[in-house]
């Protein structure tokens, strides 16, 4: 592996990365629906606004999410709605293996 193609991997890592925490992935499938304020956030998952906000930090910069600063509240919405075929890839293998290991039982 050449430097170039080691800085590739070390960049898909890092998404892959900021999508393997429950509350960032959950944030992802909602952003589907369109953009939401980091508000609608704080009020459904149970965490402060510090935290809510540094989730969606990590999605930013790794290229997810984007941000638009209305006054006071932040908006946040998909910048590559694309990830969601991965999430949907993963949803699909979590099944699957459930229904073998269900078999087996």
């Amino acid at each position: 592996m050449n430097k170039k193609e080691k800085q590739l991997f070390e960049a898909k890592a890092k998404v892959l990365k900021a999508l393997a925490h429950p509350t960032r992935l959950w944030m992802v499938e909602q952003l589907v629906a369109g953009e939401k304020c980091v508000c609608e956030f704080v009020e459904v998952i149970d965490a402060d606004f510090s935290t809510i906000s540094k989730h969606l930090s990590v999605l930013k910069q790794v290229g997810i999410v984007n941000d638009d600063k209305r006054g006071k509240q932040v908006f946040y919405k998909l910048k590559t709605p694309c990830v969601m075929k991965f999430v949907n890839c993963v949803e699909s293998v979590v099944k699957s293996e459930a229904k073998s290991k269900a078999s087996l039982l």
